[in-house]
């Protein structure tokens, strides 16, 4: 029988290749190689098991992102922030596709990401925003927009179809894949702090 850090990172893969809807119970016991009824008995639904592995990926993640210095300027707060949230994504690639397939839809699924992680994470650095905002650093734009802003290029780390394409190295290591979201940062990091003089977007 597997133990349980196992089975959660079994169903992470499974949920992440297929997505909730198509991950069916019987699906799940197969990849896990275990008896059909084996989620709903361990954990009561796939609802329950969906949010078993979310939060123990999250968690991982959660612990993972380095603290941001207190005593730094709020724009090297905000790269810090913006540094440590591309890195740990890197470390765990199956959470962002599990976020990319609830992104788009209202669900419970999409409340309880948004409770656990995204919510405590703008409120970690929303007062460094507000006062780049005010002090003109940082151009005032809604929440929503900036967010994305900020999000979005993590898809250039999880789309490795296209980023091959379009020249990546075949096998990236993991230096090279930390080397990536350094540079994501610091590009996406400059284009806000860049926008701050030239007012609202």
């Amino acid at each position: 029988m597997l133990d349980e850090p196992s089975i959660l990172l079994r169903g992470l893969d499974a949920f992440a290749e297929l997505g909730y809807d198509r991950a069916s119970a019987r699906e799940l016991a197969r990849r896990l190689g275990v008896s059909h009824n084996f989620v709903n008995d361990r954990y009561g639904s796939k609802a329950a098991f969906w949010r078993a592995v979310v939060d123990s990926a999250m968690g991982a993640q959660l612990a993972r992102m380095p603290q941001v210095d207190d005593s730094a300027d709020d724009a090297e707060q905000l790269r810090q922030f913006v540094t440590g949230l591309y890195r740990t994504s890197v470390d765990t690639p199956q959470l962002g596709r599990i976020f990319v397939d609830e992104f788009s839809r209202e669900s419970e699924r999409l409340d309880h990401v948004y409770e656990r992680l995204i919510g405590p994470s703008m409120r970690t650095i929303t007062p460094s925003l507000d006062r780049l905002v005010a002090s003109g650093r940082v151009a005032p734009v809604p929440m929503d927009v900036l967010f994305f802003a900020v999000v979005g290029p993590i898809s250039g780390m999880l789309a490795v179809p296209l980023a091959r394409r379009l020249g990546r190295a075949e096998a990236s290591s993991p230096e090279q894949l930390t080397a990536t979201a350094e540079a994501l940062a610091a590009l996406v990091v400059r284009g806000l702090l860049a926008t701050g003089a030239g007012g609202p977007l």
